[in-house]
């Protein structure tokens, strides 16, 4: 795990190299075992170096293939690195790393080497003969990264930090970016916060040359092929990918150990870890006094079913709220979640851990969550038979309620379909649009994100069983805006590696294409402990379900309350922003006048504090 930087653009060779280097400066943190920069006319690649695999400085970045006509720069893991190599025996390899193996794949098939990698992956490869740039990043998009495209430049990196420390002008604030992250924790990609900085999307890959950037998706969650209903076949072929899965991401040349909360997930994540070794697993699970919090029963009896070297971390209020300005300091991208990843990766790598496999994804793949069936009840609400006009109308009076809640169900009732584009933001927004738009003073010119990308590929998603339409769009929207965004930036502030196996293109694929009566749940996702079957005691299986969720409404009004309203204060001042709004908000939520919605208020916090350090 890495950091990459670079920049393409016609400027002295000088100011170049200091502008990456005060990029890969900014990346220290996810690369702490080496750093180096490429540097020629017209083009400055940096590099950090989290050492995994081939600890030599042999394998450091950036690197040259053997021929030396393209140079590489990459952040991330290719898991079957070492099945590729056994398909390039004319390349005369100098190390044992994942990276020159990208490179000789890169010099035989150009962009179709994508076709054969699974890893989690953002690089970069400058074509030295061709002067031209290739840039990817993996399909599911577990690891980031952001570019600039500026006339005849380019600018990119794994953070957008970096990419502000690389740009030649201040950044600005992206209104539409803000506002899709008031309506759903994070700015929805391709978007960022900042005016003119993107992301590359999931499954994409670009070619910079002479100025043109050009953009191309190799992979679409939705061309997922029909799986026929066989449940024992089933059962069989998703343990056997969850497996592999599994095994690759144990390929390490540094210690390795799993998050482990005694939950599905986490449990069978650490349960296969534990047949593929014959060496104990190393688990480390947060620990709480207060029992609605607490989960160590289950992990406990997940460490010793599992014979597991498990590290137990017990966690009080005054050690999330001491650590609060660090996790602040973290955030590449401002967030409303993610600081419970900070804590338990910081203590994994305080314990000698570099990499951690997690359970993250088993609730979007598997069915976990309960919006799963309401998005299958709403499919098939009566109110659908009334005609559009007259739920229009209804939608009006629910929007003069005044309400996040009304607001949402108004959005619902004027939708011309139960189509996924309306539904799934419906569920998952923090603030409708109409909301967010009082807080941000934009009209137009500020659309919703999700919304757009949903339709755009509405035609995709309906050739998938209805309950993967749910999933698909998890994986679009939640997943990946928040949950990996939050997982790679927490982690990556203390060099921890994270993995996660229920992230692998293969399982998704299959997953996706298995019929709607074999995936429902009829207990917490029962294909997954099916599949399984025996490797989780009942006691799992069964046990009531607790989110790791941190007491903020409580915290906002006590501890943090200081700190809270100076950056309520502060954003209200900012031309972008409503201030006569936010200090409403802020009026409702501190003096309880009706206002226990918790989450806006935070965002904002954070929000303000990120523009502080990011766009002074």
């Amino acid at each position: 795990m890495c950091g990459i930087s670079g920049i393409i653009a016609n400027r002295p060779a000088g100011v170049l190299k200091d502008s990456v280097e005060r990029m890969t400066g900014k990346l220290r943190h996810r690369g702490p075992d080496a750093g180096g920069i490429f540097q020629e006319d017209g083009v400055a690649l940096g590099h950090r170096r989290l050492a995994i695999i081939d600890l030599s400085s042999d394998a450091n970045q950036p690197m040259r293939d053997a021929s030396g006509r393209y140079i590489l720069v990459f952040n991330g893991e290719l898991y079957n690195f070492r099945d590729i190599k056994l398909m390039l025996p004319e390349y005369n390899f100098r190390t044992n790393s994942d990276s020159e193996v990208i490179l000789a794949a890169y010099g035989k098939w150009g962009t179709r080497c994508l076709d054969y990698f699974n890893g989690m992956y953002g690089l970069a490869i400058w074509d030295r003969q061709e002067k031209s740039l290739f840039l990817t990043r993996g399909r599911l998009g577990v690891k980031p990264l952001y570019f600039r495209h500026d006339g005849d430049s380019l600018t990119f990196a794994s953070e957008l930090r970096a990419v502000l420390a690389g740009m030649d002008q201040a950044p600005r604030l992206n209104k539409n970016g803000v506002l899709n992250y008031m309506m759903y924790q994070s700015a929805c990609a391709p978007e960022t916060p900042v005016e003119g900085v993107q992301q590359l999307m999931p499954g994409e890959y670009a070619v910079f040359k002479g100025g043109k950037l050009e953009q191309h998706l190799y992979w679409n969650i939705e061309d997922a092929r029909h799986i026929e209903p066989d449940r024992q076949a089933i059962h069989k072929t998703v343990r056997q990918l969850l497996t592999e899965s599994v095994q690759r991401r144990m390929i390490s040349d540094v210690p390795l150990g799993a998050f482990l909360s005694g939950g599905i997930d986490s449990s069978t994540i650490v349960g296969l870890m534990a047949e593929c070794t014959a060496q104990p697993v190393h688990t480390f699970s947060i620990t709480f006094r207060e029992p609605d919090f607490d989960e160590s029963r289950y992990s406990a009896l997940i460490a010793r079913r599992f014979n597991t070297r498990h590290t137990p971390i017990l966690m009080q209020a005054g050690d999330f709220l001491n650590s609060f300005p660090d996790a602040l300091r973290a955030m590449d991208n401002p967030s409303g979640d993610g600081f419970n990843t900070f804590l338990i990766s910081r203590v994994t790598k305080e314990a000698g851990i570099t990499v951690a496999l997690s359970g993250i994804g088993g609730d979007e793949l598997f069915a976990g969550y309960s919006s799963f069936k309401r998005w299958l009840a709403l499919r098939k609400h009566w109110i659908w038979r009334i005609p559009t006009a007259l739920r229009s109308t209804a939608g009006l009076v629910l929007l003069a309620g005044n309400s996040s809640k009304f607001e949402r169900i108004a959005g619902l009732t004027a939708a011309p379909t139960p189509g996924i584009e309306y539904i799934y933001p419906a569920i998952r927004q923090v603030l409708t649009l109409h909301r967010a738009k009082k807080i941000l003073r934009c009209q137009d010119e500020c659309h919703d994100m999700m919304y757009e990308l949903l339709a755009a590929r509405k035609k995709g998603f309906s050739k998938l069983p209805v309950l993967s339409q749910y999933t698909a769009a998890e994986m679009l929207g939640y997943t990946f805006n928040v949950l990996l965004k939050d997982t790679d930036q927490m982690s990556m502030a203390s060099a921890l590696e994270v993995r996660e196996p229920f992230f692998d293109y293969r399982l998704i694929e299959y997953v996706l294409g298995i019929p709607d009566e074999i995936k429902y749940p009829r207990y917490p996702k029962s294909l997954l402990v099916e599949s399984l079957s025996p490797l989780l005691p009942d006691e799992i299986v069964h046990r009531p379900k607790k989110g790791f969720t941190l007491p903020w409404n409580q915290w906002l009004r006590t501890e943090l309350r200081q700190w809270c309203q100076e950056k309520l204060t502060g954003l209200a001042q900012r031309p972008e922003f409503n201030g006569d709004e936010i200090g409403n908000i802020a009026d409702r939520y501190f003096n309880h006048a009706g206002n226990n919605n918790w989450m806006p208020v935070l965002q904002m916090a954070v929000l303000e504090d990120w523009i502080e350090r990011n766009l002074p």
